[in-house]
């Protein structure tokens, strides 16, 4: 069989959404731009005052910002929420002496969290909601589960050093941002287009190689710019590639190794008040062990194309990108940890393009108007296995000719009410068609009873979305701001959770990307999630010295329709688990549905400046602590739910040096999912060290991280299937009640080179 080309669809039984070959045509005139183009990406951002960087070449954006009474510029992207996360380019770059993750970047900001999942892989949480929950878009480009595990989510195709800069907004933020999300938004900048300031180019770059002992991981990120003052032409990217960690006992925890490699080739070009680029890139991922599924990534390739275009006119703003991207995934086993042959194969499409139009009719009003299409389309099939009578003859399709079509419109008012007042309104309307073709298992008695239950159905479902949201901003003086949101957002189910169909017990064990050891099926007759969100964010600072700031952000949220998941009763699940629907320990069977819930919690922030003088250089503290509770209106408790947590950090800059001491603390984790059998967690602390020393053009990274050796569980880790093991029919399956533990002490080094 050809591993690049699928066996032949089982049979389809009714016309399908047919595939739009219009929104490609968006891109294609984008694309055909691309002979006069050259391009730029962005140097690292300058460091905040604790930071020390690396001198770079003089680059300026073509336009930025928007000035109080100046008229609209490129980089103007809205009202920008004071609840906001932001992560810098070299926050970003940084990360990389500790991990290779760009989904644990989100750990990082208020209420953030992530997922354990693979080494390069985790989901992003914000305010406890996750996964599907919480958009993410990479230069404007959304990419839909490419897995029923999600092992490739968005964020795993940028390296954390290729990152110019990400934004994470809550469940209030305004419309604008997007559609089809409940939880939060995240905007990945793959840095921005960057100009020199002479017509002669200018080439620039940097390339850093870093070690970590544990797991003995070993990676390299490359970024090399040429520019003048018209164009620009930018590479980054990087590979990196570890071992099986060890936790603080020094058990090895397997199924944890990785190796991959992200590219981006980034071409822009001046216009008149405008700037035009186009992206290519892509990803390999050879192997990724999952310790918290049942199956390893044994394959991943990814491509994509994206233009975009930025320009001003007499009327305004015109912001518009266009983008296509593929993905072709494998599934399997990575030896000597997991062994079989069950390949599980996916290959999925995205394509998109979203235009937004900026005026400003008066002097205190600005007006926003925009349109996007994105589309999707997924395939999921097993191939059948040789000599297997339980993987065979024939070839399972889990998701035949999936297909998503979202379209949607939006409009924002943003009005200057006096000197201390702003407010935001805005409403959006999404219209997503979904639809899938019939299905088959891989031999008719096992599971020819649920294909032809399924196949009779009618598989098409249309939900017409309405969103709105509102922002009131106050802020009397320099020293404080006050900011309310309310806001409704929806979200309509993804492919996976409205059609899977199998209740064969191997078949739902392969669905589910909650790490948890639990089997899933879909349900057909999904609603949308509807959040109903208010926050409020107060921040005081220093107006003179900025020498401190705080900023305090609590929220609440009530979801119609949350789809969360109930003990399946469905012909097939008691069969394999007669007490399923009853028991308290164990791994039991699931269906997809929805339930009433609600989450509540709230975010601190702030930062201190302690001293600062020629001997002793400058002090600053700073910290964060979150608090999240949710629940569904039955009084089960929402899965994944991060504990209360906060970070302490001591930032010290003398000299050349800079150095941290940080102290991460989270509590135990005792409100767990009764559905989901989730496992509780103790309370933890971790201490981390980390310095670095620059000379010119060279820059050292060290760190220590649990610096104790602390043996911990991780709150978001899910089930560890791997190390530990039962006899079964099987052989050995794995035992439940074992969560993933944490990496334990590990010796960083990382050397910097720029030029």
């Amino acid at each position: 069989m050809n591993p690049l080309n699928p066996p032949a669809r089982a049979p389809s039984r009714r016309p399908l959404l047919r595939r739009s070959t219009a929104l490609i045509c968006p891109a294609l005139a984008l694309l055909c731009l691309a002979p006069a183009l050259t391009t730029a990406h962005a140097q690292p951002a300058a460091p905040d005052a604790v930071a020390v960087e690396l001198p770079a070449v003089s680059v300026v954006r073509p336009v930025g910002g928007r000035s109080q009474d100046g008229p609209l510029d490129i980089a103007y992207d809205g009202f920008v929420p004071a609840d906001t996360g932001t992560i810098s380019t070299f926050e970003a770059s940084n990360a990389t002496l500790w991990t290779s993750d760009s989904g644990a970047l989100i750990d990082t900001v208020p209420g953030g969290a992530s997922w354990g999942a693979g080494g390069v892989s985790s989901l992003p949480a914000v305010n406890g909601m996750s996964a599907d929950q919480v958009q993410v878009s990479i230069d404007g480009m959304l990419f839909g589960p490419a897995c029923p595990n999600m092992m490739n989510p968005p964020l795993s195709y940028v390296n954390p050093a290729m990152i110019g800069q990400v934004k994470v907004y809550s469940g209030t933020a305004p419309v604008g941002l997007g559609g089809d999300y409940t939880g939060a938004r995240i905007d990945v900048s793959v840095a921005p287009p960057t100009f020199a300031e002479t017509p002669e180019i200018v080439f620039s770059g940097s390339m850093s190689g870093y070690y970590r002992s544990n797991g003995n991981v070993v990676g390299v990120d490359v970024n090399l710019n040429a520019a003048n003052d018209a164009g620009s032409v930018n590479y980054t990217g990087g590979w990196v590639r570890a071992d099986d960690y060890r936790s603080g006992d020094g058990t090895t925890i397997k199924s944890t190794m990785y190796e991959t490699q992200n590219h981006a080739l980034s071409l822009s070009r001046k216009l008149d008040d405008g700037v035009v680029t186009l992206q290519l890139g892509g990803q390999f991922i050879p192997y990724q062990g999952y310790v918290n599924q049942y199956m390893d990534m044994v394959d991943n390739k990814s491509f994509f194309v994206n233009g975009t275009l930025e320009k001003n006119f007499e009327w305004g703003q015109l912001e518009a990108n266009a983008f296509y991207n593929h993905v072709r995934h494998t599934m399997g086993f990575i030896a000597p940890d997991k062994t079989g042959d069950m390949p599980m194969d996916t290959r999925t499409s995205d394509m998109g393009f979203r235009v937004k139009g900026t005026l400003e009719p008066t002097g205190v009003d600005i007006v926003r108007l925009g349109n996007e299409i994105y589309y999707s389309q997924l395939d999921d099939w097993w191939p059948p296995v040789d000599g297997s009578m339980m993987m065979g003859p024939d070839t399972f399709w889990n998701i035949n000719d999936g297909q998503r079509l979202r379209v949607g419109v939006f409009a924002e008012w943003e009005r200057t009410l006096s000197q201390q007042w702003t407010a935001i309104l805005g409403a959006r309307s999404d219209v997503v068609w979904m639809n899938t073709g019939d299905v088959q298992g891989y031999n008719e008695m096992m599971y020819g009873a649920n294909a032809a239950a399924f196949n009779a159905l009618d598989h098409a479902r249309t939900d017409i979305n309405i969103d709105g949201s509102a922002i009131l901003r106050y802020q009397p003086d320099e020293a404080r701001q006050f900011e309310i949101g309310l806001a409704r957002k929806t979200r309509s189910p993804n492919l996976y959770e409205r059609y899977s169909w199998s209740t064969n017990a191997m078949a739902m064990s392969m669905i589910g990307w909650f790490g948890d050891g639990n089997g899933y099926v879909g349900n057909i007759d999904l609603e949308p999630e509807k959040a109903h969100t208010a926050s409020f964010t107060a921040t005081w600072r220093d107006p003179v010295r900025r020498a401190w700031e705080v900023r305090v952000s609590p929220y609440a949220s009530y979801v119609e329709d949350y789809i969360d998941v109930r003990r399946c009763a469905l012909p097939g699940c008691i069969e394999n688990l007669p007490d399923n629907l009853t028991a308290t320990e164990g791994f039991v069977y699931l269906q997809f549905a929805n339930y009433d819930a609600y989450l509540y919690g709230v975010n601190i922030d702030g930062r201190l400046d302690l001293w600062e003088n020629p001997t002793y250089g400058r002090g600053v503290f700073r910290g964060n602590l979150n608090f999240v509770r949710g629940q569904r209106v039955d009084g089960v408790n929402l899965y994944h739910i991060m504990p209360v947590n906060a970070t302490l950090a001591l930032d010290h800059v003398l000299g050349n040096w800079t150095t941290t001491a940080e102290v991460q603390l989270v509590g135990a984790k005792t409100e767990v999912s009764e559905v989901h059998n989730e496992l509780e967690t103790s309370a933890y602390a971790l201490f981390n060290l980390r310095t670095s020393y620059q000379l010119g053009q060279l820059k050292i990274d060290l760190g220590i991280e649990n610096l104790f050796d602390t043996e911990y569980d991780l709150p978001l880790g899910g089930a560890n299937l791997v190390n530990y093991q039962v006899s079964s029919m099987m052989g050995t399956s794995p035992a439940w009640g074992y969560g993933v533990a944490g990496p334990g002490r590990s010796f960083n080094a990382r050397v910097t080179v720029a030029f």
